[in-house]
């Protein structure tokens, strides 16, 4: 391949290729502007880049198409590979993306143009009005969702290279896990024994139960006989309302039932049975056993602002609900339960997820574990002695 460099008007500087058509034969010759060179030397040099580009396979031909024209075909081809609630979270974060790079040619985006984007947006890239800039945890969000969708454009032939990957997002200081100790939970219990929350809260403190997996689970996959519970199921906020679908990890698991769990579930399927019976309708193992009196699925949500409500009145520590889930995990690894048990039991997809979350619960059990070993080797060493 043959080119070299010419300038049209002043500053203006192409490459000009000499190639020919496979097919044919002919000789083609192909104009390429130099949009980066000022000079004889800089454009010398982009030639050498655009060859060396060809010749590997690797040359993209600059367009127009900016980012955001970019990003909008990229969320209607992702639409078809992800869950709903993950499409309208990749939509939010390509709104915070559009402003700073929207105008951007896909072609000449450098990393110097997501840098400053993620300045702006960290010093007030609010999008409600309010003063104010995106925390860095939002900003991190940006910068995952944008790689994705430059590794995709990479893939498409759109880009030679993913510049979001030259970028550092800004450092996200890790948000303590809120956790509640026996004593507490104890208590949480208790005073909710007398409201609608507290089976959702049982099922949340003692077998680790995200609210959506509570709320899609019906009296089939609960064997009350053997105490077990199966998660096959969860609930998601989709368009109109609610829709059910596999668990969190893509397959269900099975939760073994303590036996106060057990009992206080007969007792809620007696009492959901005679709401249903003035109704008249009939209990079955159709029916959800978190269910409103009516028999009708609770939405997520509902979970989550009850239980808020329920700690207010009782003028107890505002936690979520989801920190249920993490008081459970925290409670079966300081009980000395093995991570791989407690992952299987969380539903987590790898016993790395565990370790990683719960690592601030693992400190205390080393101290413990390091006593028990030293102890057992204190007491063979004084056998040894003895001898």
């Amino acid at each position: 391949m043959r080119g070299h460099v010419r300038e049209r008007g002043k500053g203006c500087w192409y490459a000009v290729l000499s190639t020919r058509e496979q097919q044919t034969g002919k000789r083609k010759v192909r104009f390429i502007r130099l949009e980066s060179a000022t000079g004889k030397r800089e454009a010398q040099q982009a030639l050498a880049r655009i060859i060396t580009e060809l010749d590997s396979g690797t040359f993209v031909e600059p367009n127009k198409v900016t980012v955001a024209a970019f990003l909008v075909r990229w969320l209607a081809y992702i639409e078809t590979q992800v869950q709903p609630r993950t499409v309208r979270f990749y939509a939010e974060q390509v709104a915070n993306l559009t402003p700073a790079l929207g105008r951007v040619p896909l072609s000449k985006l450098k990393p110097e143009h997501i840098s400053n984007a993620y300045s702006a947006a960290l010093a007030g890239g609010r999008r409600d009005g309010k003063p104010g800039g995106l925390s860095a945890r939002s900003v991190h969000h940006m910068h995952r969702v944008l790689k994705q969708a430059l590794g995709q454009a990479m893939k498409w032939g759109a880009v030679s290279r993913n510049v979001a990957s030259l970028v550092k997002p800004p450092k996200v200081n890790r948000i303590e896990m809120k956790t509640l100790n026996l004593d507490q939970a104890a208590k949480v219990i208790e005073l909710a024994r007398s409201e609608t929350i507290f089976v959702p809260i049982l099922l949340g403190l003692l077998c680790g139960l995200r609210r959506g997996e509570i709320c899609a689970l019906r009296w089939r996959n609960i064997d009350l006989d053997s105490g077990q519970l199966s998660v096959v199921a969860t609930i998601e906020e989709a368009r109109g309302g609610m829709r059910e679908k596999s668990p969190k990890n893509g397959k269900g698991r099975t939760v073994a039932l303590p036996p106060m769990l057990v009992a206080e579930l007969r007792r809620h399927r007696l009492q959901q049975a005679e709401w249903l019976l003035r109704l008249g309708v009939r209990l079955s193992n159709d029916h959800y056993v978190c269910a409103r009196e009516d028999g009708e699925m609770v939405w997520p949500a509902s979970i989550g602002r009850a239980f808020r409500t329920f700690l207010r009145h009782h003028h107890l520590p505002l936690v979520r609900f989801h920190d249920l889930r993490h008081s459970h995990a925290a409670h079966l690894l300081q009980a000395g339960v093995h991570a791989k048990v407690a992952s299987e039991r969380l539903g987590h997809s790898s016993i790395g997820i565990t370790l990683d979350t719960y690592s601030h619960v693992l400190p205390g059990m080393q101290e413990d574990a390091v006593a028990k070993v030293d102890a057992a080797l204190q007491a063979a060493m004084n056998r040894q002695e003895t001898k």
